[in-house]
């Protein structure tokens, strides 16, 4: 069933069997079908994915389904079905990499569990992606990004002292602990099997993983017992050298100048007094006077002032800003096409020489059906 071309991209000819919906599985999925994969999308006959039926729509599915399944293949089977499952065997056969996201358990019930692949593929790579590990008290508990972030504690850990958590503009626990670590751990797997012939079986824990990002809190609260302060920690809002200011227009500078060199830059383009300048002598009275500088003038004013300057400070810009610069405009020259509707794909932190330039199409539900001789 697999092409016999020759891959021209790393994971040509790798056939990649994804089970998963919404985002975590299928945005990992989405950088191995950029990468040259074969990705064939396992969805439900009635209404597909989840994420199709979503706004805002492009053709019949939401633009967010574009975005994540562009250049894969859809086969729309009922799975509760034993004799729909029956049709699977032979993609289940030469899979390379099958990839699942549903709680622990389900996979094994519908017997397309790990065990149940490896009878008939021991060369499988078989990643499981969850929001808890399938053998922790957790395992079975519901859950999405904001509720992993608040369990892992990190939605904590940049909140002012007193106040109310933030709701974080950015999903770091779908992306950087489900998503980026299962490509990760299934490129690994892919390295592993062409140097023994052995799959491997992975389970991929989003909360897991979220512990890695506040890389030195844990580590050092585990350790030695001192928890960082929500808001008060170096990283978090402790420092002056790191710190979100109001200018007097209402905008923000984000300033970021945390070695002293950088730090001496940013004193000097906002005249900061020469006593206040050795921040370690009273904290809250250099971020107090930062503060006041800042407000003092407007944000084109703060733009000018850092222009050029290595003061590690810039303007905290609007989406719309940042994406029309032309710094980062660049990353939205792909196309995907949904039903003929071209528009600007991710921009995903797979290399470009790796992957294809040419607009890839979102599936229809079940185009791929054809696969199974349908």
């Amino acid at each position: 069933m697999k092409s016999d071309k020759v891959p021209s991209r790393p994971l040509g000819g790798v056939r990649v069997l994804d089970f998963s919906t919404l985002l975590p599985g299928p945005f990992a999925t989405l950088l191995l079908a950029e990468a040259g994969a074969e990705v064939i999308k396992i969805e439900r006959e009635a209404g597909g994915d989840e994420l199709r039926m979503g706004t805002p729509r492009v053709g019949s599915a939401s633009i967010n389904f574009g975005l994540l399944n562009a250049g894969k293949r859809s086969i729309a089977i009922d799975l509760k079905s034993a004799e729909s499952r029956k049709r699977l065997l032979p993609l289940l056969r030469e899979a390379d990499v099958i990839v699942e996201q549903f709680r622990p358990g389900v996979m094994d019930r519908l017997g397309l569990g790990y065990g149940d692949v490896r009878r008939v593929n021991p060369k499988a790579i078989y990643c499981s992606i969850s929001g808890y590990s399938a053998d922790g008290p957790s395992a079975q508990v519901a859950g999405h990004d904001l509720t992993y972030m608040a369990d892992a504690g990190v939605l904590s850990l940049a909140t002012a002292p007193g106040s109310q958590p933030a709701i974080p503009p950015v999903l770091v626990a779908d992306i950087g602990g489900g998503a980026m670590p299962a490509v990760v751990n299934i490129l690994l797997a892919l390295l592993h099997r062409n140097n023994t012939g052995q799959g491997s079986r992975i389970s991929v824990s989003i909360t897991d993983n979220l512990f890695a990002w506040p890389y030195a809190a844990v580590p050092k609260g585990v350790a030695l017992g001192t928890w960082p302060v929500p808001g008060g920690e170096r990283l978090t809002g402790g420092s002056a050298r790191y710190q979100i200011y109001r200018t007097k227009d209402e905008r923000y500078i984000a300033a970021a100048p945390l070695e002293e060199r950088f730090w001496q830059v940013f004193c000097d383009c906002i005249a900061l007094a020469p006593e206040l300048r050795n921040d370690a002598n009273n904290v809250g009275a250099t971020r107090d006077a930062v503060a006041e500088i800042i407000a003092s003038r407007d944000s084109a004013h703060w733009q000018a002032a850092f222009s050029g300057k290595d003061a590690c400070a810039t303007l905290v810009r609007t989406m719309q800003e940042a994406a029309e610069d032309p710094q980062f405009s660049r990353l939205f020259s792909r196309q995907v096409s949904q039903d003929g509707v071209l528009f600007p794909a991710l921009a995903t932190p797979v290399a470009p020489q790796f992957r294809s330039a040419a607009a890839q199409a979102a599936p229809p539900l079940g185009e791929g059906n054809v696969i199974l001789g349908e």
